[in-house]
């Protein structure tokens, strides 16, 4: 069915490009039975959610600084399209940051849950919000086969009947990616990145509970979830756009592409996509990591940015993280927090071979290319949120850009609010003890006659 387009400021619903593929993935085990399943009469439609985004009086849009299109308008998300403005074509405005709103089209269907694993404390929270999905609000509900098949679950007989309803999925077998309408993640910040990894497309509205270590991406308590789903699903909600990179590791290139010029600058045959194969495309919430690994010898990898040399990185390796990242191993290796809504992409050196290496921020939309230098005495290792770690060998590159899929984060209270209630619980930003009013407020380094 054709749909209106979006009214200007606004990131609406588009149809997901149809792509082919060799391994056609299985589909959900479904638990659901009788009327339950019934209910949906056939096949699923997809819903549609839309971030509104409101401006104010004579405020332009901006959603690519970059001004450049070309990615947006060929891998648009599914579930919303970017009207993209030329950076240079208007004037400037900042954006007032409580302008992002969750409004959803049609009501919510179908509830991913995310569960924290081996975290016997999870189980009962668990068991509550599934059974308030399903008996209260008369939602289907997805997890994962290894949390269903749990052994307290399945001990649980009062349960059961709830058990029994629910669908689920395994990781790299099934494709939930069109069938999922909210996430909700009970847990720590990686039970979001984890959440995060299951859609490298477009990602559904998450909801984040803080049952874990940490909670910079957990804003909501869990004590009072009932009224906070309730709130989501009515719309209306604040809501963060977490920006994500896009990675791609590419191997056997020819060593004469990676040669430089006399200059130092442009390395030959970078601007070839085509060169080399791409062995691994991920999309990345906190950082693409690069280290030495189990060598002792210092790790040397050269960094480009749009096809420029920029510096050899000689240390222990380099961080290159997104604002949602800059809280984590970029904080751990000296590097400043930065909004999620601010769009760049950091660079943090970890324990550079110099004193004068200190980490830097770059405009979102830029092409970073990391390889080894031509001269490193050893091999360098690369992980993606801490996650499919693989070596990097002479000839291979990391490409690394911002990606057109966010993840969309629902926020407890608004976007300011929540990120600076989050530096103050989790890492006790600017804590000290406050110094005591003076009972004489002249000034002591007063002499006096």
């Amino acid at each position: 069915m054709a749909r209106p387009s979006a009214p200007p400021g606004q990131l609406s619903e588009s149809a997901r490009p149809s792509k082919p593929r060799e391994h056609p993935p299985k589909s959900p085990r479904r638990r659901r039975k009788g009327t339950r399943s019934q209910r949906r009469g056939g096949d699923h439609e997809q819903l549609h959610w839309e971030v509104e985004r409101r401006r104010l009086p004579g405020q332009h849009e901006h959603l690519d600084p970059s001004g450049s299109t070309s990615d947006t308008a060929e891998s648009s998300p599914k579930r919303f399209a970017l009207k993209v403005v030329s950076w240079s074509a208007v004037p400037l405005h900042i954006q007032d940051p409580a302008s992002q709103r969750l409004t959803w089209n049609k009501p919510p269907v179908n509830v991913l849950v995310i569960r924290k694993i081996r975290d016997e404390s999870l189980v009962e929270p668990f068991k509550e919000i599934c059974r308030f999905l399903v008996e209260e609000k008369q939602m289907m509900v997805y997890v994962e086969r290894r949390v269903a098949d749990d052994a307290t679950l399945s001990k649980d007989e009062a349960f059961g009947s709830i058990r029994n309803q629910l669908c689920t999925f395994r990781e790299g077998y099934d494709d939930i990616s069109d069938c999922i309408d909210l996430i909700i993640c009970l847990g720590g910040d990686g039970t979001l990145l984890y959440a995060s990894s299951l859609f490298q497309g477009s990602v559904p509205p998450v909801m984040a509970f803080h049952l874990g270590s940490l909670g910079f991406l957990t804003p909501f308590k869990f004590e009072s979830y009932k009224t906070e789903v309730a709130k989501v699903f009515e719309g209306n909600a604040a809501i963060t756009l977490r920006s994500r990179l896009k990675v791609k590791v590419v191997k056997d290139i020819e060593p004469q592409q990676l040669q430089q010029e006399h200059n130092g600058l442009l390395p030959h045959g970078h601007t070839n996509s085509e060169a080399g194969k791409v062995t691994l495309q991920l999309q990345v919430l906190n950082e693409v990591v690069v280290d030495r690994g189990p060598s002792s010898y210092l790790s040397n990898v050269d960094l480009y940015l749009d096809g420029r040399l920029i510096t050899s990185v000689q240390g222990d390796g380099v961080i290159v993280s997104t604002p949602t990242g800059s809280t984590a191993y970029a904080a751990a290796a000296g590097a400043s927090m930065i909004h999620p809504n601010v769009p760049a992409i950091m660079v943090t050196p970890i324990c550079p071979h110099s004193l004068s290496f200190r980490p830097i921020v770059v405009p979102a939309g830029v092409e970073l290319m990391i390889t080894l230098s031509p001269d490193a005495r050893n091999t360098a290792w690369v992980s993606f949120d801490g996650r499919k770690r693989q070596e990097i060998q002479h000839g291979d590159c990391i490409k690394i850009t911002t990606s057109c899929y966010p993840v969309p984060s629902i926020c407890c209270h608004d976007l300011v609010y929540d990120w600076f209630e989050s530096l103050a619980q989790c890492l006790h930003w600017n804590v000290r003890k406050r110094q005591e009013r003076l009972a004489d407020i002249s000034d002591s380094s007063d002499t006096e006659n």
